[in-house]
């Protein structure tokens, strides 16, 4: 008998891609003033941030919460409006942890907190002793590799669109609607309105600027920093704008 086709069809078919979830790290264990304080920004800026996914990252106490104080923090934020979907992975006690709660870790959103401020430390030089023979000249260094060109995007970011540039800018020469989102590794660079979101720095770098010629944001964010519309001053709105990150405080200016 011959077999059934829609036996071998998917059922679901399973992508992965860049999303932009919002990372919530905890500071202080707290659940009441957590809740408070994200119903706060879901009131300010309910398009946002209402039902918004939030991954949590424990990495910013001093010690790993148990499994009953991260599920009250898990219900304060459900009744704040916002939804925990994920814990950022840290070690192998917030792995248990994951698996008490019934959330699944995600690794990336440890990655630009690792890097702040943060560099390897030079290895110490190699012991000689006075019989050791003279080491070899180093081989000369290879040529640099050439630098990867930023992401150009020529047609409009429309709602519900997403562009993603890794590792590099982002140019898009165009509009970005409303609802819609960009997002760099590097810098944003918007010709046209940009009237969705913008996260430049995404992974972290603090020297990422955004540039727009007409500015509408619902949300630009750098670093991890952001500011909402309504946090903007009016004067700004239509204005050709850069914003860039400096003492870990975002800033806004019209440009000339």
């Amino acid at each position: 008998m011959a077999a059934n086709p829609l036996d071998y069809e998917q059922a679901g078919e399973l992508k992965f891609g860049q999303v932009g979830i919002a990372n919530l790290r905890v500071r202080t264990l707290d659940p009441e003033r957590l809740g408070a304080e994200m119903a706060e920004r879901v009131q300010r800026a309910p398009k946002l941030f209402a039902r918004a996914a939030v991954v949590l990252d424990f990495g910013g106490l001093s010690r790993c919460p148990d499994a009953a104080q991260a599920r009250a923090v898990v219900d304060a934020l459900h009744a704040a409006g916002v939804l925990p979907v994920a814990l950022a992975y840290g070690t192998r006690e917030m792995d248990e942890l994951s698996q008490a709660v019934g959330l699944p870790l995600l690794a990336k959103f440890r990655a630009s907190y690792e890097r702040d401020g943060e560099s390897e430390p030079a290895a110490p030089p190699p012991r000689r002793t006075a019989a050791a023979p003279e080491p070899a000249p180093a081989p000369a260094a290879a040529p640099a590799r050439a630098a990867e060109p930023g992401l150009m995007h020529v047609h409009p970011v429309r709602s519900g669109q997403q562009v993603y540039a890794q590792d590099r800018d982002l140019t898009v020469c165009a509009t970005v609607g409303a609802g819609a989102e960009v997002i760099a590794d590097g810098s944003i660079h918007v010709y046209g309105a940009l009237r969705g979101r913008a996260l430049a720095g995404a992974g972290g770098l603090a020297s990422a600027r955004i540039f727009c010629r007409e500015f509408h944001a619902e949300l630009v964010a750098v670093a991890g920093h952001y500011k909402v519309l309504e946090e903007i001053p009016k004067d700004l709105l239509g204005k050709a704008v850069q914003i860039w990150l400096e003492n870990d405080k975002l800033h806004l200016a019209q440009l000339d």
